[in-house]
């Protein structure tokens, strides 16, 4: 197995007109054997063009791509042994689950036929469709199709894989299955692995680490608690986490942020992260937000529900400080606290919990601390 390694990797694409367009700017990630990355961002971030290029189906208009340390940017996709799922499956309709599965090893390698049906058979039952070898796709579901195309790429015990949004044609709770059958299926294999998707629960539920790409430029590589809890701007912030982190524009008065609708006062330790910085944004992960039924301290804030989303084990609760304005933000609660719409209550935001960010480059300037703790031991 080995390592990739995309150095500085830029791709132009150049339209009819001679125009210029840059789809990826710059990217450079590294991905240790056996890790599993996820590529995430909005629609026409760059993220598919960076794994087509990793796996030579794009030409690279600069940079590097390296696999195991060797430069393998004018390599043919056949020469890089790097194994890709698309979103499309793209099984052969006319072929069984077996032939779809060994295609790949008859065209490219010289392995005996038995050792290719060994692999074929081994790969299937790590799936779980060992008995689905003899039918063909369109006798399979969505899920079971998504195998096979699994299954067609670990048959050739790649170097890497790729996987394109494998799972947006599912529906949402074989989805949400499927999320971790592939995380089992690659800590098992112990294969570097670059996924790609739009859905940041994806991201966050399956990666080692994540990078996060916008209009073709990198924003932030890190583990998934790393991207949540210190973002390394606001686009991060506002792309990772559903809800959406809340965002206040303020100016800074000394220690004081001053909003339209509210001060908020900082300690010195906290107003002295922030440099010289005066025009600022305010920001507050829902779950952050507590409500309560007294005023009791100078970051407690009185407001009005507006909207209340139930989702069973937590309440979406939508507020606003005017009860007349539509300009909400959320506080999410526990599913078994009850709020009605048009109630008055006191949103507390906790200074060790908000994020401030420069309003100008969007760039952090203070996050909230990541202290994770270990579980405790069992007593036995």
């Amino acid at each position: 197995m080995a390592d990739l390694q995309l150095d500085d990797v830029t791709k132009v694409f150049v339209e009819d007109d001679g125009n210029e367009i840059t789809a990826v700017d710059e990217v450079s990630l590294a991905i240790d054997d056996g890790e599993f990355l996820v590529l995430v961002g909005p629609s026409g971030c760059g993220k598919s063009t960076t794994l087509r290029m990793v796996a030579g189906l794009e030409t690279v208009s600069d940079g590097a791509i390296r696999l195991g340390g060797s430069v393998i940017n004018d390599a043919k996709p056949a020469e890089r042994d790097i194994a890709m799922v698309f979103q499309s499956y793209a099984l052969y309709p006319h072929m069984t689950v077996r032939e779809n599965m060994s295609f790949g090893l008859e065209e490219s390698t010289s392995m005996p036929d038995d050792e290719i049906a060994s692999t074929v058979e081994d790969a299937a039952t790590m799936l779980g469709i060992d008995d689905l070898l003899e039918r063909k796709p369109d006798d399979l579901s969505g899920g079971q199709q998504q195998r096979v195309a699994l299954g067609r790429a670990i048959v050739r015990d790649p170097e890497v894989f790729l996987l394109d949004e494998p799972l947006s044609n599912l529906d949402a709770k074989l989805r949400a299955q499927m999320r971790t059958e592939l995380q089992r299926l690659q800590e098992d294999l112990g294969v570097a692995t670059i996924y790609v998707t739009h859905d940041q629960t994806e991201a966050m539920t399956m990666a080692d680490k994540i990078a996060i790409l916008n209009d073709g430029q990198l924003q932030q590589v890190g583990t998934p608690l790393e991207c949540y809890h210190e973002p390394a701007n606001l686009f991060v912030a506002s792309f990772i986490g559903e809800p959406s982190m809340n965002f206040f524009d303020v100016s800074r008065d000394g220690e004081t942020l001053v909003h339209d609708d509210f001060t908020y006062e900082l300690t010195s330790a906290v107003a002295s992260e922030l440099g010289d910085h005066d025009e600022l944004v305010l920001g507050i992960r829902p779950e952050d937000i507590e409500l309560r039924s007294t005023q009791d301290d100078t970051h407690s804030y009185e407001t009005f529900v507006d909207v209340v989303e139930p989702m069973g084990n937590e309440n979406n609760v939508y507020l606003t400080f005017d009860a007349d304005s539509t300009e909400t933000f959320v506080a999410t609660i526990d599913g078994l606290n009850h709020v009605e719409d048009g109630q008055s209550v006191i949103a507390h935001v906790p200074e060790d919990a908000i994020h401030i960010f420069d309003r100008a480059s969007g760039s952090a300037l203070r996050n909230r601390t990541l202290d994770t703790q270990a579980m405790p031991e069992p007593q036995l």
